[in-house]
């Protein structure tokens, strides 16, 4: 059996879109490790987590002591850390990246104490690999009222945060969603990633789910690479996964797998943007094993190996589902898949 990609689960569904008024109680970081270190497939389980540096899993604000009691905990489920969310946005303590300077110096500062959280527990020896991830903590309808001048903050900003990742030895990952401006198309991610220009430090982060609607061309329709009439005609959605694939695929340094069916959604404080749908949903338009080769392989249909850890992402699933073992260990059985179909030995 194939040992690369590391197989590794979000905590951030028990957090994303629950806790505010109306919306679903959060679901607390232990039990999300419980969770996950109960799954199990034909003797395999998940390698690792993929964290949330936001409370109450992970306070931003987090003591050297903090972060070793953190690293001692995830380990004694038998896991590592993988990548990282820097929590950008204003009600979290950062700032748009597009806004005045203390917008955009807050954001940086999240930014660099998400980078110091991830650089102990590198020291520490229980992150190997992984990234931080960012957005542009911003909404379409602000960045439409001067796509390429908010584009260009968007740019400068990402660009200040790389030098601060650079420093602590971290890379950044922009997160490919559609509730983010620009950052709302697969063009747009495309444009700014070039603007920053920094592909050693600043890369993309593509979910399977995301990246779907960017195909179909949600909140940014002069990008759709499917006809306006479409009807999951294969040779169509193969056509178009080959060319958003290609454009972004050389940017890619974090990948998570998921499911999705198509569909805009929203829960709580989180605007409309993808709900990812189980591994198991009937509804799903992706084969998960299968579609996930067009990220994790070349053009020439070699695995790339670029990416040595995949992670589940299951944003605003109901707690009841996330609360039923079946549900990971169909989401094992599903990232299992992906491995041995493109990844390797090692």
């Amino acid at each position: 059996m194939n040992n690369f990609p590391k197989l590794h689960n979000a905590m951030w569904p028990g957090l994303v879109g629950k806790g505010s008024p109306g919306a679903e109680p959060c679901i607390d970081l232990d039990t999300m490790l419980n969770l996950t270190a109960g799954a199990e497939v034909n003797g395999v389980k998940f390698d690792g987590v993929d964290l949330f540096l936001f409370e109450p899993h992970v306070s931003i604000d987090i003591s050297d002591d903090g972060i070793k009691a953190l690293a001692d905990k995830i380990r004694a489920k038998g896991f590592a850390v993988g990548s990282v969310v820097a929590p950008v946005w204003p009600p979290t303590g950062g700032g748009s990246a597009m806004g005045g300077a203390e917008d955009r110096t807050k954001f940086v500062g999240q930014v660099r104490k998400a980078c110091r959280i991830a650089q102990e527990l590198r020291k520490i020896g229980i992150r190997p690999q992984g990234v931080v991830r960012i957005d542009s903590a911003c909404g379409i309808a602000d960045w439409a009222k001067d796509p390429k001048g908010n584009t260009k903050k968007i740019a400068a900003t990402f660009k200040e945060a790389a030098r601060v990742a650079q420093d602590y030895g971290e890379r950044l990952a922009a997160e490919g969603e559609i509730c983010w401006g620009g950052m709302h198309s697969w063009k747009y991610m495309l444009q700014l990633l070039e603007e920053v220009g920094r592909p050693r430090v600043v890369g993309f982060q593509a979910d399977m789910a995301h990246t779907l609607l960017f195909m179909l061309g949600y909140n940014a329709p002069e990008h759709r690479l499917v006809p306006a009439k479409f009807n999951w005609e294969p040779d169509k959605f193969h056509a178009a996964m080959k060319k958003l694939t290609k454009a972004l695929r050389p940017w890619t340094i974090d990948f998570h797998v998921a499911q999705n069916d198509g569909t805009v959604k929203g829960s709580g404080t989180h605007d409309k943007t993808g709900r990812h749908c189980l591994a198991t949903d009937p509804n799903g338009k992706l084969n998960i094993a299968r579609d996930a080769g067009y990220w994790l392989r070349d053009e020439a249909g070699k695995v790339t190996k670029k990416i040595k850890h995949i992670c589940w992402d299951g944003c605003m699933f109901p707690n009841e589902v996330m609360l039923r073992p079946d549900t990971w260990n169909n989401i094992l059985a599903a990232m299992l898949q992906v491995r041995e179909n493109h990844g390797w030995r090692g």
